[in-house]
């Protein structure tokens, strides 16, 4: 992975494949006056934020949901059914 160092007039000239360059990988870094002052990079999206009560109204749970099933209780603490 060369270094692409380019200054800024050269770069507003070439933008095209410096974008190309950056999307293959290469790093490009764009100068002034000899320096480097940015560095062109891929965009990488973030992920969209969590909507809360997205699915309000949509989801139902048994009523006994949170009651002990005695044969899984078995499962668990003594081995055998």
């Amino acid at each position: 992975m060369a270094l692409q160092l380019t200054n800024i007039y050269q770069a507003k000239t070439n933008l095209s494949q410096l974008v190309n360059l950056a999307l293959a990988g290469e790093d490009v870094v764009i100068a002034k006056a000899g320096k480097p002052v940015v560095k062109l990079v891929p965009y990488i999206a973030e992920k969209k934020p969590r909507t809360f009560g997205k699915f309000k109204g949509q989801i139902t749970i048994a009523e006994d949901f949170d009651e002990e099933d005695e044969e899984i209780n078995k499962l668990f603490y003594d081995g055998d059914l």
